[in-house]
């Protein structure tokens, strides 16, 4: 059920971040309850003044075994481990560049530590290695850290991470790589694009969110450097100054996690990728070419955004329930669904929001098509002055 305007409506979800469907799994559930009567609701602390507990302490523990990355930073959501970790880690002389790309939190954190942030074309490693090169000719001293992400969640595409990092080792930069939607979604043992591409525990700073696969919101950072990880601590403005992850956040990621990394986990990634192959297919067959690599997110491109907001009003009238992401998420005229599949979908529910989806855009653009054409802005005075006129 989705509420708009108001109004409610009930119908096939691809509108969740809840990849694996961890959120109601029973185990996962059963873990909740427990942290609950063991250890109340609320942590009641900063994480830096008594609000830690057991549960995020094991957490801690384990993604650092997950990320073969041994230290390990909680924060108390997704958007704050991204802006806390950039935030607290440079300095005002320092550099960031980052893939033009980048989620909001890591553009939010770079802006809140420097004026010196440079943004380079998507995916563009050619291009990373001449703004660095540049960079350094002229500062040799200063830091420089560079920001992309495990998936792009706008457009399902994955960077050469491995090239990148060794891009930031030639120019004595740090890689940080923010893998919020591919954790624990994608990946052997759900390790993501890090998995994937061999790097687990070889890359400098990676950061993520709870919220995607996990079942519950939270964040983190992971570094192998216990210096990194105190001064981000200290010096990272939402973890010292907010209450830390609440105990039952702390065991519900816990028991995903441990979900996450079993052959139930195994299965539930192939489901999903499953769904996904099968939603793609269906779309190409209604002459809709979806955007990037197969995951959990599906972009659906439409472009026009009277279009796409006509189509969106469609889609939800007509059962389905999928996220119409317009500028400033992306560019004016890039408008696009950004469809979410999910593990428990079925073959079924997959072949009707495809059938919903490109029906809606295609009756959207045949309508807006047959409207008589508007004045432009110029031209309206004139012709209301000549209809009063006559």
């Amino acid at each position: 059920m989705r509420c708009e305007r108001g109004i409610s409506y009930q119908g096939l979800n691809f509108g969740s971040q809840d990849y694996l469907g961890l959120s109601t799994h029973p185990e996962v559930v059963a873990a909740g309850h427990r942290a609950i009567e063991q250890y109340g609701l609320h942590s009641a602390g900063s994480a830096m003044f008594g609000g830690n507990t057991p549960p995020a302490l094991m957490l801690e523990k384990a993604l650092a075994e997950h990320l073969q990355m041994p230290h390990v930073v909680l924060f108390s959501t997704g958007w704050s481990a991204g802006f806390g970790a950039i935030s607290g880690l440079v300095r005002p002389d320092d550099h960031v560049v980052m893939d033009a790309l980048s989620h909001q939190s890591l553009q939010q954190g770079a802006a809140a530590a420097t004026q010196n942030v440079s943004r380079v074309p998507h995916l563009n490693n050619r291009a990373m290695r001449r703004k660095l090169q540049e960079i350094r000719a002229r500062d040799t001293r200063n830091g420089v850290l560079v920001v992309t992400e495990g998936l792009f969640s706008m457009d399902s595409d994955v960077p050469r991470l491995e090239e990148l990092q060794s891009i930031c080792h030639e120019f004595n930069a740090t890689l940080l790589v923010d893998v919020a939607h591919d954790l624990g979604a994608l990946g052997p043992r759900g390790t993501g694009s890090l998995g994937v591409q061999g790097l687990l525990g070889k890359v400098d700073l990676v950061v993520g969110t709870f919220s995607k696969t996990f079942g519950s919101t939270g964040g983190f950072m992971a570094t192998r450097s216990p210096a990194v990880r105190q001064f981000v601590r200290i010096m990272g403005g939402p973890h010292i100054f907010s209450n830390a992850l609440l105990p039952l956040q702390a065991a519900v990621v816990l028991e995903s996690l441990r979900i996450v990394r079993s052959e139930e986990g195994e299965a539930l990634r192939a489901k999903a990728r499953e769904n996904s192959l099968a939603l793609r297919g269906a779309f190409l067959e209604r002459g809709i070419q979806c955007l990037g690599e197969p995951s959990n997110v599906v972009p659906v491109p439409v472009g026009d955004p009277k279009v796409a907001r006509l189509a969106s009003k469609l889609v939800l009238e007509r059962g389905v329930s999928a996220n119409l992401v317009e500028y400033p998420a992306v560019r004016v005229r890039d408008s696009r669904f950004r469809v979410l599949v999910m593990s428990s979908h079925t073959p079924e529910q997959v072949r009707r929001a495809a059938e919903v989806i490109s029906g809606a855009i295609e009756e959207a653009g045949q309508w807006l098509k047959a409207q008589p054409a508007r004045p432009s802005r110029a031209e309206a005075p004139a012709q209301a002055r000549l209809q009063g006129e006559l």
